[in-house]
């Protein structure tokens, strides 16, 4: 037998409901607890989800060691700048930070919207294409 969506199962359990069945019926009938019954009877929307808080992860600690790396690299010429690489071993060798080059890569790599948390548009790495003006016959 197909497992029901819980639409289906509060529907179920409502219809079953008005055919006279008792709560413990409904709970032995469906497989479910009384606590899932009484939301059924309630209510015919089920609850939504709750959003959980975003948990910290060990980048934060570094972010701001992170984000000034970018910013310094404005006035270096494009072969001397900072690269992933680089940015992940400094907070690793200077701080002893205990981060993954994946944690690190995220955030910094080219083309994302911006560096880690820094608000200041100075330190984003955006890249800017401009097209070709003349065109290929």
């Amino acid at each position: 037998m197909p497992r029901m969506s819980k639409v289906e199962l509060y529907a179920a359990i409502r219809r079953d409901h008005r055919g006279g069945m008792s709560t413990r019926e409904l709970e032995s009938g469906h497989g479910v607890t009384w606590r899932t019954v009484r939301k059924a009877l309630d209510s015919s929307w089920q609850e939504p989800r709750k959003t959980l808080p975003p948990r910290a992860t060990g980048l934060d600690r570094y972010k701001s060691v992170i984000d000034e790396i970018p910013g310094a690299d404005l006035d270096a010429p494009r072969k001397q700048r900072h690269k992933v690489t680089r940015i992940f071993h400094r907070p690793v060798e200077e701080h002893g930070a205990d981060v993954s080059y994946g944690m690190v890569r995220y955030p910094s790599r080219p083309g994302s919207p911006r560096s880690c948390s820094s608000t200041n548009p100075a330190t984003w790495n955006s890249t800017v294409t401009v097209p070709n003006s003349s065109s290929r016959s």
